[in-house]
């Protein structure tokens, strides 16, 4: 392992970070409120200690693959736990475990929260919970990426933060990493400004629009307000994040083609059609459950409702316009299958992917046609056009069954300890892993993870690490060989 390397990128971090706080200590300045001396503490602390690392730079920049695992994993967990020290200073959240928990929940853009009264808290520190979302959504470490030299391995850093969906979707569209880092960051900066003037526009202040697009874009979930969304009632605010939450859900790639025009691109891509596909699917039931049943007074309520929470909870973003727990039980059980499924690999998202599902579908299909049809013809899975190899349908099939197997042992083990209910238990689980937010239960809507212990907030924030960085990078530090020479 080359240490000094690691130092230096962990540093760069550190630095990033610092810089970042400088939109809190910006806010609380305006605001005059009592969080700047903590804001500016914990910029000196972050820069200090990330300079101090940033000088151990070697002499030739080396990164082996297990290398940029160790940063990629090591990485969030410095940072979450730096950015924790404006909130012990302040004393809005004085225990280190729930400031962690918090700052993971950010980070990772789960949107989990242990706070009670989000609204009491000053609005630099609201700024920089928020800003947690900006920094995780795109990948924290593909934006340090930009500020490594050339030449340290890089794309070994990417491959450890990205999805095995990105894996399968071979997404590289430039010759040049950092290129694509930078158009990626670029587009991603630029919904969060549509949408933050879309929302200002149409009546919400302007802090409030810029918290709500850093969560929104970034399919994460914080807001300011403790009824979350339905604390401002507006179909108009409903509908704006409704579309931005679907384009969060986006592979980023396909933006970057739109832009060149390369809209070929765009019409073949098979998992685009899919999520547009079960987005309308998923809508369309639970919109005419609702209008049905009476739930709501017409229709188009009925509609603007169950779209929202449906877009909300697949995409991973975890915003509520209403207490779904109170909805019939056939709405929630939509509900509870789109937590499983997440949008596109290359997103801001997680979950399971829809790739995953599409190509564990058509492998499906086409081994029941082999044992029944044609049992020596080689029939191909494709993928956007193309024929995908086996490694990718293995990789997919891991994939998902490690995902289920989590969250069973998981479930199972939030019940055992932390004496709650089934539902409850699994749903936690499934929050966390799933980087979603609310859930069922306990933790639902119109509740929050304060009442959950030490330890199973530690096992939550363990979860939503691994949720994020799409668990084999995770969980490749579990076995014993990979720390052999």
């Amino acid at each position: 392992m080359h240490f000094r390397s690691i130092a230096y990128v962990m540093g760069t971090l550190l630095l990033v970070t610092s810089i970042a706080l400088i939109l809190p200590i910006a806010t609380s300045l305006i605001y005059q409120e009592d969080d700047l001396a903590a804001l500016i503490i914990a910029a000196a602390v972050s820069f200090g200690l990330g300079l101090l690392l940033w000088r151990l730079a070697p002499s030739h920049y080396e990164l082996t693959f297990k290398d940029a695992v160790l940063i990629a994993v090591f990485g969030w967990v410095l940072i979450s736990a730096v950015s924790t020290i404006p909130f012990i200073i302040h004393g809005s959240i004085p225990s280190f475990t729930d400031s962690f928990f918090e700052m993971m929940s950010g980070y990772t853009t789960t949107g989990a929260t242990i706070l009670n009264d989000i609204e009491s808290m000053p609005h630099g520190l609201l700024l920089w919970r928020s800003e947690t979302h900006l920094l995780g959504g795109m990948g924290f470490l593909t934006l340090t990426l930009i500020f490594l030299p050339h030449g340290m391995a890089g794309v070994r850093i990417f491959r450890a933060e990205s999805s095995p969906g990105q894996v399968i979707t071979k997404e590289k569209f430039l010759p040049r990493n950092r290129d694509a880092i930078i158009w990626l960051w670029s587009i991603y900066l630029g919904l969060n400004l549509v949408q933050t003037l879309m929302l200002w526009a149409g009546g919400m202040s302007l802090f409030d629009s810029l918290c709500h697009a850093f969560s929104t874009i970034a399919t994460a979930g914080f807001s300011p307000k403790n009824s979350s969304i339905g604390y401002y009632g507006s179909a108009y605010f409903d509908w704006v994040i409704i579309i931005f939450m679907f384009l969060g859900g986006m592979a980023f790639m396909l933006f970057y083609h739109m832009l060149k025009g390369e809209w070929k691109l765009v019409q073949i891509n098979t998992e685009l059609r899919w999520y547009a596909c079960i987005i309308l699917f998923f809508c369309g039931v639970t919109s005419l459950i609702l209008w049905t049943n009476g739930t709501y007074e017409n229709f188009f309520d009925s509609l603007r409702y169950a779209s929202f929470q449906v877009t909300s909870l697949l995409t991973t973003t975890g915003f509520t316009t209403a207490d779904y727990e109170l909805w019939p039980q056939p709405a929630q059980m939509f509900l509870y299958i789109v937590c499983f499924i997440g949008a596109c690999a290359g997103s801001t998202t997680s979950g399971i992917k829809i790739v995953h599902f599409i190509i564990i579908w058509k492998y499906m299909l086409t081994t029941i046609k082999k044992m029944f049809y044609q049992p020596r013809t080689i029939l191909p899975i494709h993928l956007n056009q193309r024929a995908i190899d086996t490694f990718a349908i293995n990789l997919s099939i891991c994939y998902v069954l490690a995902n289920v197997f989590i969250i069973l042992a998981g479930g199972c083990l939030m019940v055992l300890f932390e004496s709650m209910d089934l539902q409850t238990g699994i749903s936690s689980v499934i929050s966390a892993l799933m980087n979603i937010g609310p859930g069922f239960g306990e933790i639902g809507p119109t509740d929050n993870f304060s009442h959950i212990s030490s330890t199973g907030k530690w096992f939550l924030a363990w979860l939503m690490l691994i949720g994020r960085l799409e668990m084999f990078t995770a969980l490749v530090l579990l076995f014993p060989s990979f720390w052999k020479k």
